[in-house]
């Protein structure tokens, strides 16, 4: 059973050429789901996304990740540094059940290397407040992510899932 695999990949790509789908970037890692059957799409389990960019999960959420924001935390941010880099997600439920928020998760690394997220509420970023809340099918809900970052700009890479059992991630990458 294990030759099939890369045979219907190749029937897979092959019916996807001929029906006007989109050419997928050479930067999405394919992968299919061990416990859905064989003959199921394919779904990207890592998507390279620019920041500003939209991005939809397969459950129906697009998510939006603003472009990196600079700022000064202020003196009661956690943890402590001289530079953060702020950013407004932006969850649109586009499916047909609601989706709990809990299941959102976002994280970002600079070269390599997990950046810590800040919070300093007296600028309004707080991570995930209402995590126990729904998103309606057709709402939207707006969040306020901050993260530590070296004095000078770097490569900054964010990953975002919409639960942890999501075969799909979508990593926004860019300067910051």
């Amino acid at each position: 059973m294990r030759s099939r695999r890369p045979l219907l990949l190749a029937c897979v790509l092959l019916a996807t050429a001929g029906c006007g789908a989109a050419p997928m970037d050479a930067n999405t890692a394919m992968t299919l789901p061990a416990t859905e059957p064989a003959a199921q799409a394919m779904v990207p389990a890592e998507s390279r996304v620019d920041f500003g960019r939209e991005f939809r999960f397969p459950d129906g959420v697009t998510v939006l990740v603003s472009t990196p924001r600079t700022f000064q935390p202020s003196e009661t941010a956690y943890p402590r540094c001289a530079r953060a880099v702020a950013f407004e997600v932006n969850l649109l439920n586009e499916g047909k059940q609601p989706y709990r928020l809990s299941g959102f998760s976002a994280s970002a690394t600079v070269s390599g290397e997990p950046a810590k997220q800040v919070v300093d509420s007296a600028q309004g970023f707080t991570g995930i407040v209402d995590a126990a809340k729904d998103i309606e099918p057709g709402r939207n809900v707006r969040l306020n992510f901050a993260f530590a970052m070296p004095a000078d700009p770097v490569e900054l890479k964010m990953s975002v899932r919409t639960g942890p059992e999501s075969v799909a991630s979508a990593l926004y990458t860019g300067q910051a």
